[in-house]
Parts: C-alpha cells; sequence; structure tokens
C-alpha cells in the first residue's frame, strides 16, 4: 500500500460509519472526544469563525495575521479543494500523510463500530493532531451551522460571525433569523464575538445571543469601520485608524472580510504588522482566482479565472468582483450541485455574460447534469449550451472568441476538479 492510499483507505472505511439519518448533534463527537482524552481541552488559544459566506477567506486572513507577526498557527477548514490534506494544517503547514494516516487511524480505532459522521470523525482528528503539535494558535471553521456544528465543543478565545444568509435551509431553518440563531450558537459566555456586517433580523439574533451570554461585541458599524479609499484599505475601530493596501483577493466583497479579520486581529492583541500581513500576504484558492497552470495554457489567450461560489449572496459578491476588472467579454463554465438555489446565484451573473457553458460536476452524487444547469442558465435570461467537460469547454472558447475572459464557477467542488487538473 502507498502513503498516499493509506489515509484514502481509512477515509472511505470512516465514510461505512455514517449514520442512516443526519441529526445534527453533539452527542456523537463527545463521546469519541471522550474516548480520545478530551483533546478539544488542550488546544492552543482557539478562534472560531461561523457564518453563511466568507468564513474560510476571513479565517485565511486572520492566519495570514497571525502568521506575519511570528505565530505558529493550526487552521481546521473544509470542505477541502483538491485533496483531504488541506482541511488540517498544522503550525502553518498542511499535515502529511503519515501523520494524517496515523491520526485518522488512532480515530477509526477510537471510535469502534459506532455510528458517526464523516465530518464529526474528522473534525475529532484535527483536534487530536492540534492537541499534540505545539502552537500559538488554533484557527476553526465551522462545517455547517454553528450550534450543533462538530466544531462547536470549544471555549475560544474569540469568536467571529460573517455575514448570514439563507443555505442548508434543510439543517438550519427557513428564515434567515433561524439560520442566525444557529450561527450565534458558537458564542461562549463572556468570550468576545466579532461580527460583520448583518442584516437587521440577523443581527437583531446575534446581539441578543451576545447579550445574554454577556459576551462582548464587536460589530461591524458600530464598533468597527472598513471602506476603501484612494485605492488603500480603511478600517477604524476604537484603537484608531489603519491605512492598508487592499486586499489580494479579488472583489469588493474581500474588502469587507478584511474587515471582519483586522477586527479580530485587533481583538486578540495584534499590531499593524499583523494587519498588514492579513491583507498582503492571504493565500485563498478558487476564490476569484485566476488560474496559471496548464488549464490556463489550454485557453490562452483568453485570461482563466475560478471561483467557487455557490449561492445567491456568492453570485452578487462574483458580480460585483467581476465589474471591478477591465472590460472583456465573459464567459462561464458552470458545475452546480441540486441543492443549492440556482436561479438565486444566477440571477445577479446574467447581465455581465456573453453565454454559459454547463458541465456536469464529475463524481458528485448532488450534481445538476449539463443540460439542467444549462436551462437554469436559459431561464435567468443566458445563452446556454454544454460540454461533456470543463477542458472541452474553455477548448472551445478560446477558439471561438479569443483574449476574452473565462470564469469556472458554480460549486467549490467543481473547483476542486479544476484544481487537481490544473496541478
Amino acid at each position: 500500500m502507498n502513503t498516499t492510499q493509506g489515509s484514502d483507505l481509512i477515509l472511505q472505511r470512516m465514510m461505512t460509519l455514517h449514520p442512516k439519518i443526519i441529526d445534527l448533534t453533539l452527542d456523537r463527537v463527545e463521546r469519541l472526544l471522550a474516548a480520545l482524552d478530551h483533546p478539544e481541552r488542550r488546544l492552543p488559544p482557539v478562534v472560531h469563525v461561523a457564518g453563511t459566506n466568507g468564513k474560510g477567506s476571513t479565517l485565511a486572513m486572520i492566519r495570514a495575521g497571525l502568521e506575519g507577526a511570528g505565530g505558529r498557527v493550526h487552521a481546521y477548514t473544509s470542505p477541502h479543494l483538491a485533496r483531504f490534506h488541506e482541511r488540517i494544517r498544522l503550525a502553518g503547514r498542511l499535515i502529511d500523510e503519515e501523520a494524517l494516516a496515523r491520526v485518522l487511524d488512532r480515530c477509526l480505532a477510537a471510535n469502534g463500530p459506532e455510528p458517526i459522521t464523516f465530518f464529526e470523525i474528522t473534525t475529532c482528528a484535527a483536534f487530536l493532531s492540534f492537541a499534540e503539535t505545539p502552537a500559538d494558535w488554533t484557527l476553526l471553521e465551522v462545517g455547517l451551522g454553528g450550534r450543533l456544528d462538530a466544531t462547536n465543543v470549544v471555549t475560544p478565545r474569540l469568536s467571529v460571525i460573517t455575514p448570514v444568509a439563507l443555505d442548508h435551509q434543510g439543517f438550519l431553518g427557513d428564515t434567515l433569523a433561524q439560520i442566525a440563531g444557529e450561527k450565534a450558537g458558537i458564542i461562549k459566555r463572556g468570550v468576545p464575538v466579532v461580527v460583520a456586517r448583518q442584516e437587521d433580523g440577523a443581527m437583531a439574533v446575534i446581539e441578543a445571543a451576545a447579550a445574554r451570554l454577556g459576551a462582548p461585541l464587536l460589530a461591524e458599524g458600530q464598533h468597527w469601520h472598513v471602506g476603501t479609499e484612494g485605492g488603500r484599505l480603511v478600517f477604524q475601530d476604537e484603537s484608531g485608524l489603519l491605512d492598508l493596501p487592499l486586499p489580494v483577493l479579488v472583489g469588493p466583497h474581500q474588502v469587507a472580510n478584511a474587515g471582519t479579520a483586522l477586527a479580530a486581529l485587533r481583538a486578540l492583541g495584534q499590531d499593524e504588522t499583523a494587519c498588514e500581513a492579513a491583507v498582503t500576504r492571504v493565500e485563498w484558492p478558487a476564490r476569484m482566482q485566476r488560474l496559471s497552470g496548464r488549464l490556463a495554457a489550454q485557453a490562452a489567450p483568453c485570461e482563466l479565472w475560478l471561483d467557487g461560489g455557490h449561492n445567491p449572496h456568492a453570485g452578487r459578491a462574483l458580480a460585483a468582483a467581476l465589474a471591478q476588472l477591465p472590460p472583456k467579454p465573459l464567459h462561464l463554465v458552470c458545475g452546480m450541485l441540486n441543492t443549492k438555489d440556482i436561479d438565486g446565484y444566477m440571477a445577479p451573473l446574467a447581465p455581465l455574460v456573453a453565454d454559459l457553458t454547463a458541465v456536469t460536476i464529475p463524481d458528485e452524487a448532488a450534481t445538476l447534469t449539463a443540460d439542467e444547469t444549462a436551462a437554469h442558465a436559459s431561464a435567468a435570461g443566458m445563452t446556454a449550451e454544454v460540454a461533456p467537460g470543463v477542458e472541452q469547454a474553455i477548448t472551445a472558447i478560446a477558439a471561438r472568441d479569443p483574449g476574452s475572459r473565462i470564469l469556472i464557477c458554480g460549486s467549490l467542488y467543481l473547483a476542486g476538479h479544476v484544481l487537481r487538473l490544473e496541478a
């Protein structure tokens, strides 16, 4: 057995333990953590990040800031794009194959035959890795919701809530207030919480939760402000003014995410060195990422971009980011899951595009077929066609409209497929 196969085979075995019905509960994860002697109680200081949109980018900026100030940082994020190892970053480096296989095996042995979700058991593996590797900070991204998410078994140094929007209604509730209540479930008694700008209904729920738990609130628009001026990012809170370069991540929504990250860094006592590193040294793939590898060469002389956003809020953010780029004809290559609000995602993009080529996401049971995605695009007012795959789509676009802009979009799962092709 080669080493790569080692973790892959263990991950496959973990999938067989999945409960027949997914019920959001902390019972399974708490049982396994107890069997592992509670690694969640032995973590370096934790920053816990929840929200519907922007939590990955915000966490990446916090990490860049803490590392820029010399800190060693653990980070747990999901989903992965190209390989599972991306989810667990130990003291600044992705977990290696040997360490991953070892910790997964320990969790599998401790769990035995008991039902547990894939996310729950791999979260326990991350905690075990973090507890046994020295570092200064631990950054945890919520997987789904907050209140009953597998990560919500820690008492953090700081909680962070990025913008809340409608998503995963089947698990989190049908209204923005209900979903905000789930996200606010990460707020702990007496622990400060940084909150990005929210719609009024969501903010009221978060404020009430913070007040009930005596958690100091650091809310955008009340306790801190972020914006742009003269091609620079300007952040202000009670500690003073920061005048910084714009984030290297593309789009106006990344300015908002940067504000949340800067507010978090200031709450953690970090200085301007950390704050500048947060916006200049951040890396976060598949968020308006300009590709430059094998697929980009295949698309030349077209520009090739990749974005993994997949809900209406992400569609609006993507449209705003595209509007800031120098004008060029825009062609979308799009694949989406059938669990998403496809029409809500496509509506803000429709006025900007020349056409959309739909693809089926390989190896994803919940993918829309290319024909289904094309039908949604046509209903949104776009000229739509289908292609058997991403490579065929970009080759055809480059041949008929050289020098244009191609954006592959619609799903993080499609983005992962593309990044594996790029490697």
